[in-house]
């Protein structure tokens, strides 16, 4: 596997409002140790379409990741100025990212004109991808779901990766237990 899109849900879909929020520490953390071993596995390039949320948080990992691993992260968005209608930090953010992202290209020209500038963001990633990796409540899959159905019509089995509730809370009582202050 050389390349992966990762994805997940835009921060409100799962009640994070403000960037300095715990939460994002623990998600940040559970899309490192996926990424770790595919890295050392051969993995040369994560995609994302560069929105808020889970996307940015991967950019964020992809970023620090480069410090020690030979990752290259590619920023594919829908369409031109995303980012317009985004609280500004989420902007100023945005920005830097592409700025320093390995590739970056729109998939379409111009600002947004339909729907079908998200459908065929999903079904290109998709495409592009050996394999993908969704942060997904299969219960409460919220808009991560529609790429969720293109993998999963396009995609084997095991080529779909998932970040769950339960492997975050996996995360956060690993996190918990460096802390000395945990075993007393």
């Amino acid at each position: 596997m050389k390349i992966i899109t990762v994805t997940g849900y835009k921060p409100m879909e799962i009640n994070i409002f403000k960037e300095e929020d715990d939460r994002i520490t623990y998600i940040k953390a559970a899309i490192r140790k996926r990424l770790v071993p595919m890295i050392e596995e051969g993995l040369e390039w994560v995609l994302i379409s560069g929105q808020m949320g889970v996307e940015l948080w991967t950019a964020e990992v992809v970023s620090d990741l480069q410090e020690d691993y030979d990752i290259r992260l590619g920023v594919f968005p829908p369409f031109e100025n995303q980012d317009s209608r985004w609280p500004e930090p989420l902007q100023e953010k945005y920005q830097a990212i592409i700025a320093s992202a390995d590739f970056y290209k729109p998939l379409y020209q111009g600002d947004y004109r339909g729907a079908y500038q998200f459908k065929a963001k999903n079904m290109w990633l998709v495409d592009k991808s050996d394999a993908c990796l969704l942060l997904v409540d299969q219960e409460y899959p919220g808009s991560t779901r529609y790429f969720y159905e293109v993998a999963k019509q396009a995609m084997p089995d095991h080529t779909i990766y998932t970040i769950t509730p339960s492997d975050l809370d996996d995360v956060v009582e690993e996190i918990r237990m460096t802390d000395p202050d945990y075993w007393i």
